[in-house]
């Protein structure tokens, strides 16, 4: 049981003295107490000296061994004469300096100073209860605050309150009738509500608005074993079924207390019922008690009720769970007093009083420090959380760090019951640190973190014998719990922390009993269970039930992971360097990752290196639990990034041949060369045991893949293990270079060339084509190798013919497209005598524009005539285009050039198709001349040849009926240039009659509106207008219009805006208007 109170006697009638205590007040340091015989005993409470409450608390609440001399309270004066009959009821109203009592059936007032009697309420006649309340209230109106008390007395059926406000007693007095006379009343606090009960049932009153609501139980409480009918209202005489009636005209007192804001309890009999301060039933079950409680009150943060005398006890309960916390013993007391609230809530939670006819005793509430503590201790964890939650933040160090610690702890018993998914679910709720979790299970997850106590030799021997003789292991099991603890894994976390009892079924919070909570529950371990009282053994977590602890683990470290994810970058640097700290507790957000040893020193904390180490630990144990238990979620975990521990990973995967993620994890942590190195001895077939090598890892194949994933920085490394798969297959292998990918795109081209030149001239003509030909490289460096590659193996004897004409095609292609390489080189290279170069040579000299002697060797050494006119025609096709003005974009104009009738010769540009004709016909020596084909040019292209140089070239004994083709076509040129520029003037005046249109009437989407647009609208000027520029008026000024009807002076179309340098231009630089 908890010990939040602790029961001190601070005062007991002498034997010799015949009065009774009949009723307590407490405030400040003094102790108001009415007798039977009327009088008043004044008393002063001292307080308890430091140190007496420990030493009470070290003799299990026995007074201390030597009692101090100081009493705790001493007689100040005792007014005999302060009433003929005892005195009922006391209560202050501090703010008035009154003493209000309730003796002979009359409210009195007195002078809290001198105790003489100011006033009897006479209207107060047959009173039976009163209570008493002092709030602050403000003015509706001006929100001032003022200092409100209110006094109710309950007089048979009516209920009558007094108001003070600001010291000063208001006159009016209210008076309510209410249905049966009230006994008992109680204010609402920090509400001017007021719980009226009676025999009929319990009453909400509104003193300010006079609204009387009667409590209801709710209708969805159907309980049969409660004596109340759901529905009806809570608390009448015939509620209970019983009737009272046959139990000699008893009835059970109605009572009530405030809890917390906003929340009433209501009690009669053994029934009780949870309201808000309307009168609205709360869905919360019964109060558990067995016997009607003599008086109910509220001791922030606890929930009191006095049991009747005769059994002497006061019970201390969570108001949240309702569960018995604690039981005082006090012997026959029927007076429980919780001093006023007032103002303030200085005093709550520091203690209040009961007594009974002849005693008094003071509760002492022990620090909720203490409390928490030993809430925890005994493992009811729910109840510590649930205190902590009542209290307030400041009575608390660090509430949301206590909920958080209880909660773990809680989490660790569910783990030692073997209840694993629970326990972690409420560690991933709590957010524990993932070192504290993973430190619960044994070496093979959590390695040399792991806690988790072993089993010795010794005790497994023990439990065998306890198999065998269950009283023999029974009694090992008790004197082992002393001993030094085992050395093997095992299930239980705790084990070690554990003493020789372990509590039974008070743990209320973690393990399930008969009855969670009933008064005649023993506060000690029950001896009828002895299985409980001494439990056996801990077995080592192993099997299926360590499969499943693992299992529910890897959802807790992948939570962990997002966590992580969201401060530190994957290259184990934060993500706000330095990191935001909490003014408060001096941490960062991700403190509750961290352990508790590397937030003690926070000042001088390497938040970036404890983080990364966090995370090195989630991701190395979210690996081991992969591979115990889901081994096929280990890959994946690989391919993502992480911080697994590299030598752990690789031998856990190497023992359990599972290469592939190997290579998988290595990649990822860019450990290359020993993945390649792996590769190459898998792929070459130089493993110990060939027959255990994967069938995917045979052969250059997954090397191949593996280095066409490695990016440029490594080109040494790619260079080096590209080696063997080019050697095995160099179709294969040249896929690290030649790949659709950024990398092989980016790799260093001069050291892949120079690296397959040592290899084969092949691989490197190869590699220079996908460069240049598919990447588009325009170095004249690579361009210039290629060509000279081109005709070293066009000139090697070793190459086939096959292979010479491929090679041929390709240069001359080449050496067609390409302009980067070097002419005069390439030229040189050429043999004049080899028919092989032939087209090369004239290729390069049509580069170097020496027309006529590329032209001469298709003539004269290949003879191919068409591929002479094919020449002809590209290069005049092309001269042409260069003359020819493209229009770029929309803001730039182009004049079409003349189309001339007679082509242009020059020296400075001679026309291609003269000099073809010139070599037919004026051949050089040695040649003959070539009419035919002369002919036949003519015939073709005569329009583009000059006539002049023409004509000069024909002979004179040549047929004009020879050259009828050739007039033909130069008569069929000139009357297609002359329609042509027909149709292009037709064309020219319809455009331009279009814009002359749109710019006298707008453009044609405007005209639709029926408003003059263009240079035919209108724009009106009055004599407030200014010109934009000079900001004069216009006048009878010459003004100009631009399109965007902007109006300036006609002199000011072209000036500046002042100096501001905001000119006024028109479209194009020209006004409108």
């Amino acid at each position: 049981m908890l010990s939040a109170f602790r029961a001190q006697p601070i005062h007991e009638l002498k034997p010799k003295d015949k009065s009774r205590i009949e009723s307590l007040l407490a405030y400040g340091d003094r102790l108001l107490v009415g007798v039977s015989t009327g009088s008043l005993r004044i008393y002063r409470v001292n307080e308890s000296p430091p140190g007496s409450d420990k030493a009470a608390e070290n003799n299990n609440g026995e007074p201390p061994a030597s009692p101090t001399k100081l009493k705790p309270v001493e007689l100040m004066r005792e007014e005999e004469k302060f009433s003929r009959k005892p005195v009922q009821q006391l209560a202050i109203v501090k703010e008035a300096n009154l003493l209000v009592s309730l003796s002979d059936g009359y409210i009195s007032l007195h002078d809290l100073q001198t105790y003489q009697l100011v006033e009897r309420l006479e209207r107060t006649k047959g009173a039976t209860c009163f209570t008493v309340t002092s709030n602050v209230v403000k003015d509706p109106e001006t929100s001032v605050p003022s200092l409100v008390s209110r006094l109710a007395v309950g007089v048979k059926r009516k209920v009558m309150c007094w108001t003070w406000r600001d010291m000063e007693q208001e006159e009016d007095v209210a008076e309510l009738n209410m249905e049966a006379s009230a006994k008992s009343l109680t204010w609402v606090s920090g509400q001017a509500r007021l719980v009226v009960g009676m025999d009929s049932g319990f009453g909400m009153v509104d003193i300010e608005s006079q609204e009387i609501l009667p409590v209801y139980k709710p209708a969805s409480r159907q309980d049969p074993s409660s004596g109340e009918l759901a529905g009806v209202r809570f608390g009448a005489v015939s509620s209970s079924g019983m009737g009272y009636m046959g139990m000699a005209s008893w009835v059970p007192k109605p009572m009530a207390t405030g809890l917390s804001p906003g929340h009433v309890l209501l009690a009669k009999d053994v029934n009780t019922l949870f309201t808000d301060i309307d009168g609205k039933a709360l869905e919360k079950r019964q109060v558990p008690w067995s016997l009607a409680p003599e008086a109910i009150g509220y001791s922030y943060p606890y929930m009191l009720a006095l049991q009747p005398p005769e059994r002497g006890q006061l019970q201390i309960r969570n108001p949240d769970t309702l569960t018995l916390l604690q039981t005082l013993a006090v012997p026959s007391a029927t007076i429980l007093h919780v001093p006023q609230p007032n103002i303030s809530l200085a005093h709550a939670g520091k203690g209040f009083l009961v007594a009974s006819d002849r005693t008094i005793w003071r509760m002492n509430a022990l620090p909720y420090p203490a409390q928490l503590f030993e809430l925890a201790g005994k493992q009811r964890f729910d109840e510590a959380i649930s205190l902590l939650n009542l209290l307030e933040d400041t009575l608390v160090d660090d509430k949301l760090g206590r909920i958080r610690e209880i909660k773990i702890q809680k989490a660790i018993a569910l783990f030692q019951q073997q209840k694993y998914r629970p326990a972690l679910d409420l560690f991933t709720d709590a957010e524990a640190p993932p070192e504290r979790v993973v430190a619960l299970y044994p070496r093979s997850i959590a390695g040399e973190l792991s806690s988790a106590p072993e089993i010795s030799t010794e005790q497994s021997e023990g439990e065998h014998a306890g198999e065998d003789g269950p009283d023999l292991a029974k009694q090992e099991s008790e004197t082992q719990a002393t001993k030094e603890q085992p050395s093997t894994p095992s299930k239980s976390m705790l084990s070690k922390f554990k003493s020789a009892r372990r509590e039974s079924a008070d743990v209320a919070s973690v393990k399930a009993s008969p009855r969670a909570d009933s008064d005649n529950m023993s506060i000690r371990p029950s001896r009828a269970t002895p299985a409980k009282a001494a439990p056996a053994p801990d077995k080592p977590l192993e099997g299926d039930d360590l499969k499943f602890a693992v299992r529910s683990l890897c959802s807790f470290l992948a939570q962990a992971r997002v966590q992580i994810q969201k401060h530190l970058n994957t290259d184990g640097k934060l993500k706000q360097d330095p990191p935001e700290l909490d003014p408060e507790t001096g941490k960062p957000a991700f403190a509750n990752l961290l352990p508790q040893s590397a937030c003690e020193g926070a000042n001088d904390t390497d938040w970036q290196a404890e983080l990364l180490s966090t995370a090195k630990l989630v991701d190395t144990t979210l690996f081991r639990a992969y591979m115990l238990a889901l081994p096929s979620l280990a890959g994946p975990l690989f391919r993502l990034d992480n911080f697994c521990d590299p030598e752990i990973v690789q031998s856990s995967l190497y023992e359990n041949d599972r290469y592939g993620d190997l290579i998988d994890f290595l990649h990822g942590k860019k450990l290359h060369r020993q993945a390649l190195d792996m590769l190459a001895k898998f792929g070459k077939g130089e493993a110990d045991n060939v027959q255990e090598i994967p069938d995917g890892m045979r052969g250059p194949e997954r090397t191949v893949a593996y280095l066409k994933q490695l990016p440029p920085e490594l080109i040494e490394i790619v260079l080096e293990f590209a080696r063997w798969p080019i050697d095995e297959e160099p179709d294969m292998g040249m896929q690290v270079f030649l790949a659709d990918s950024d990398y092989a795109e980016h790799l260093p081209r001069d050291k892949v060339l120079q690296f397959l030149a040592d290899i084969d001239e092949n691989l490197e003509i190869r590699y220079l084509e996908h460069v240049i030909n598919e990447l588009g490289d325009q170095s004249a460096e690579f361009h210039q190798q290629l060509v000279d590659l081109y005709l070293d193996r066009l000139k090697s004897a070793d190459t086939s013919a096959g292979d010479k004409d491929q090679l041929k095609e390709k240069l001359e292609c080449f050496l067609r497209k390409s302009n980067k390489y070097d002419k005069g080189a390439t030229f040189r290279q050429l043999p004049t005598d080899d028919p092989t170069f032939f087209e090369s040579r004239a290729i390069v000299l049509s580069a170097i524009g020496n027309h006529k002697q590329a032209l001469s060797i298709y003539v004269f050494q290949i003879k191919d005539y068409a591929k002479a006119e094919e020449y002809c025609n590209r290069t005049y096709l092309s001269e042409q285009a260069d003359q020819q003005a493209c229009l770029l974009d929309a803001m730039t104009t182009h004049e079409k050039p003349h189309r001339q009738f007679e082509p242009e010769d020059s020296p400075d540009r001679p026309n291609i198709f003269a000099i073809l004709l010139g070599l037919y016909l004026r051949p050089q020596h040695g040649e003959e001349k070539r009419w035919p084909q002369a002919l036949d040019l003519l015939s073709k292209h005569g329009a583009r040849l000059p006539a002049s140089s023409t004509l000069d070239l024909m002979p004179d004994d040549l047929a004009v009926a020879q050259l009828q083709d050739y007039f033909r076509g130069r008569v069929r040129n000139a009357t297609s240039i002359l329609r042509e520029e027909q149709v292009v003037r037709s064309l020219e005046g319809v455009r331009r009659a279009d814009t002359e249109r749109k710019v006298l009437l707008g453009p044609d989407e405007v005209q639709m509106d029926g408003k003059p647009h263009g240079r035919n609208r209108r724009v009106r000027i009055t004599e407030e207008d200014l010109c934009k520029v000079c900001h004069k008026r216009f006048g009878a000024s010459a003004i100009r219009v631009f399109p965007n009807n902007e109006v300036v002076h006609y002199g000011c179309a072209g000036k500046r805006a002042g100096d501001t340098g905001a000119g006024v231009r028109g479209a194009g630089g020209r006004g409108w208007g």
